[in-house]
């Protein structure tokens, strides 16, 4: 049966369909409130689709589909079905790396230990947490107000009664109750276990408050000894989660999640909110095959977050709505307020996730980071192409004195120093930095279209602002060149992008990869610039003090600056050793044109 007939087969029901190939093989799983709509679009009008998405289509030999009850089921299966067949064209989960959890066994006396193993066998495990330093700090923290055992031994009443076993060193230090040797009671140990698992689900607050009531009270009895231990355990539950404590938002509990997007690529930030604490987080990275909405990425996000956390919260503060309605999960949008600011935090999570990503494919995977880090770049000023060819502009000059320009060139996201290049203004006078910059602009392309007009840079960048831009806009006009590059100004106060003929600046995010190789690349025009200015001012100071003196020569100076050193130390040498060296006759000039002081009304003094 051909794949239009079978859709017309198709029931009007929620559910998810699955495509295949002509090998058999599931190459895309998806969900639909609609089975028969859904699966229709994609047949019915092909030139609407994208050029990925159009690939897919003429991959697909069968489709099979399975009906749920709801869209949430749809979300949930989709989840699971993508994770069983790992289809070529649905979104990629970048996540291979195992989290860890906090595992509570099922035993009578249970241990609490960090895994990153999850066994279905009776224990309760609390997490993923997104880091490992995290969760041990909250196991010490544990270990620090229970004194629970850390051995694996099998201990049941049977154990106890029979004294098979002997405290520890553990027991000794007074880091274990000594269950083994019935040093506790189950029972005990159990109210112990209830807290850690109340404190694990985010009810610091409340264990915090009981811990406060139980101190008041021992101290109201005079029993002082008991109220600093109950004071003792408040405050290092207080250390620990003064960080995570979001003092505004204290009577929150919600999860929220957030989402960057940069392309085909997409990085989530989860944060689980108890009381406004941060109880737990998490960062994902996915990678669409083919187009995808953001509210169907987002979707995933929270079926992904479901099925690694269990059961949502009554409430999701989310940046947009997902394109699922979820049973029993209010969905909120936040405008203002405390929950606006969970949002940001989460995104801020996000956004950090997303460059750590980039800054670690920088290393493993150098093409790719660069050729994203020019995507964005792109997308960010508005180019019509990727700028692969770089240059940028810097004057240098202080009070108009030795006027130098320099060129930097980057090409692939580097620096390409053979073909830096440097000026010295020829055509300007004084500290004109509006008509240096435009003479230097003028000079650099005009010889470009001589000698390679086919490589010219896509971007072109200049150091200053509307003034320095708008000079060297002119020269490019002049040229005939204006609309076969993309010039823009970054100005230093406040990292400022200038484009021309916009009024308003165009001010990228600061930790942005964008801003960065903008800031780069600016920097390393004005280090190549000053460079070059401060070698001219070093030969300009040294002309002026020696060769300006009758009978010193430039070999003279050359051997008089290889011996001393530099010209404050020849002015300061010994007269004698000056003598030996340069002669009388010329050792006075020296003198006399360096140090003038030693001379009084033009009489000579004593050598």
């Amino acid at each position: 049966m051909k794949i239009k007939e079978k859709i017309k087969l198709l029931p009007h029901s929620p559910g998810v369909y699955r495509y295949y190939d002509s090998e058999g093989t599931v190459i895309y799983v998806g969900k639909a409130k609609d089975l028969r709509k859904r699966v229709a679009q994609y047949f019915v009008d092909p030139g609407r689709l994208n050029t990925k998405t159009r690939i897919l289509v003429s991959k697909i030999a069968d489709v099979q589909y399975s009906v749920v009850d709801s869209e949430s089921d749809a979300l949930l299966l989709e989840n699971n079905l993508i994770k069983q067949y790992k289809p070529h064209y649905n979104i990629l989960l970048k996540d291979s790396k195992t989290y860890p959890w906090i595992c509570v066994t099922a035993e009578p006396f249970p241990r609490v230990f960090l895994t990153r193993r999850v066994v279905r066998d009776g224990s309760q495990y609390f997490g993923p947490y997104s880091t490992v330093m995290h969760a041990r700090a909250l196991l010490d923290t544990i270990h620090e107000i229970w004194p629970l055992r850390t051995c694996r031994h099998k201990i049941d009443a049977d154990t106890v009664l029979r004294g098979k076993l002997r405290p520890c060193l553990d027991f000794q230090i007074g880091k274990c109750s000594g269950c083994c040797a019935g040093k506790v009671s189950a029972d005990e140990y159990g109210r112990w276990i209830a807290e850690i698992s109340s404190l694990l689900k985010g009810g610091v607050g409340n264990l915090i408050k009981e811990y406060e009531g139980l101190m008041q009270k021992a101290a109201a009895d005079l029993n002082f000894e008991d109220a600093q231990y109950w004071k003792e355990r408040v405050e290092r539950l207080q250390q620990h989660y003064s960080r995570s404590i979001i003092t505004a938002a204290r009577d929150i509990d919600a999860d929220v999640f957030s989402l960057v997007f940069d392309g085909s690529e997409s990085w989530g930030n989860f944060l689980r909110i108890r009381g406004g604490a941060v109880v737990q987080s998490l960062n994902l990275g996915f990678k669409a095959r083919i187009e995808e909405t953001q509210a169907s990425v987002l979707s995933t996000f929270i079926a992904e977050i479901e099925s690694k956390f269990g059961s949502l919260s009554r409430e999701i503060i989310v940046p947009f709505l997902p394109d699922v309605d979820i049973p029993g999960v209010k969905p909120t949008v936040p405008e203002r307020g405390d929950k606006l600011s969970l949002l940001e935090l989460s995104a801020k999570n996000a956004r950090e996730y997303r460059a750590g990503t980039l800054r670690q494919r920088e290393h493993t995977d150098p093409d790719a980071y660069r050729t994203a880090v020019l995507t964005e770049l792109q997308k960010a000023l508005g180019m019509p192409v990727l700028p692969e060819h770089m240059e940028c502009f810097d004057n240098s000059n202080i009070q108009g004195t030795n006027p130098v320009a320099s060129c930097v060139v980057f090409r692939g996201g580097v620096p390409s120093k053979k073909d830096y290049r440097r000026f010295k203004i020829k055509t300007v006078v004084g500290a004109n930095d509006y008509a240096s910059m435009k003479e230097v602009v003028n000079r650099r392309y005009s010889r470009m279209l001589e000698e390679a007009p086919d490589d010219l840079p896509q971007l072109v960048v200049i150091d200053g602002g509307k003034g320095q831009l708008e000079f060297a806009w002119q020269a490019l006009c002049e040229l005939g060149i204006q609309d076969r590059l993309t010039v823009v100004g970054l100005a230093k106060r406040l990292e400022e992008v200038i484009r021309v003929g916009d009024p308003y600046p165009l001010f990228l995010d600061r930790n942005s990869q964008a801003l960065r190789v903008l800031q780069q690349i600016r920097d390393e025009a004005h280090r190549f610039g000053i460079t070059f200015h401060r070698n001219l001012r070093s030969k300009a100071a040294v002309k002026s003090a020696l060769d300006d003196i009758p009978g010193v020569g430039p070999k003279t100076a050359e051997r008089l600056l290889l011996h001393y050193g530099s010209v404050a130390r020849i002015a300061a040498a010994d007269p004698q050793d000056l003598i030996n060296f340069a002669g009388p006759v010329l050792a006075e000039r020296i003198r006399r044109a360096l140090a003038p002081e030693l001379f009084d009304n033009d009489e000579r003094k004593d050598i």
